[in-house]
C-alpha cells in the first residue's frame, strides 16, 4: 500500500474583472516562491488567482483600483501597495494601477511587507497611473 500526501486546493474566487489581457499578463509573472512558501493548487479555473504556502498566501488580479485612502501606503521597489489590517492577516492592494492586484497574507507570516517584492514583477505588468503613495 502506498501512502500519498493529500493537499487540498485553495478555495478562492477570482474577481469579476479578472478575465482581462492585463490580468492574464500578470498571471504569467506570478512568483515561483513567496518567501519560503511554495506554490499551491487553487480550486478555480483561472490563472488570475494564485496561492503559496500553508496557510495560503493568496494573490488575485482584477480588483477594482482603490481610490485615495487614509490607510497605510507602502512603496515597495517602485510598486505602491495599500495596507489593510484584517482580523487574521493583512491584505495588500496595488495603488495607482488598473486593474489592481490583491495579496492576502495570513497572520502566521512574520513581517508580511517583506513578501511583497516577490509580486513586483507581476504588478509592474500593469502601468502605474497618476495615483501614488505620498
Amino acid at each position: 500500500m502506498t501512502l500519498a500526501a493529500c493537499t487540498s486546493a485553495v478555495k478562492v474566487a477570482p474577481f469579476d474583472g479578472a478575465e482581462t489581457p492585463e490580468c492574464h499578463a500578470v498571471a504569467q509573472r506570478w512568483p515561483v516562491q513567496v518567501g519560503s512558501a511554495s506554490p499551491r493548487e487553487t480550486a478555480v479555473d483561472s490563472v488570475t488567482v494564485a496561492a503559496w504556502g500553508d496557510p495560503a498566501i493568496i494573490a488575485r488580479c482584477g480588483a477594482v483600483p482603490p481610490g485615495p485612502t487614509e490607510e497605510a501606503c507602502l512603496d515597495i521597489e517602485g510598486v505602491d501597495w495599500i495596507v489593510s489590517e484584517l482580523n487574521d492577516g493583512v491584505v495588500f492592494t496595488t495603488y495607482g494601477r488598473s486593474p489592481a492586484i490583491e495579496v492576502l497574507v495570513p497572520d502566521v507570516y512574520e513581517t508580511p511587507p517583506l513578501l511583497l517584492p516577490a509580486f513586483g514583477p507581476a504588478a509592474e505588468v500593469i502601468e502605474q497611473g497618476p495615483n501614488r503613495c505620498s
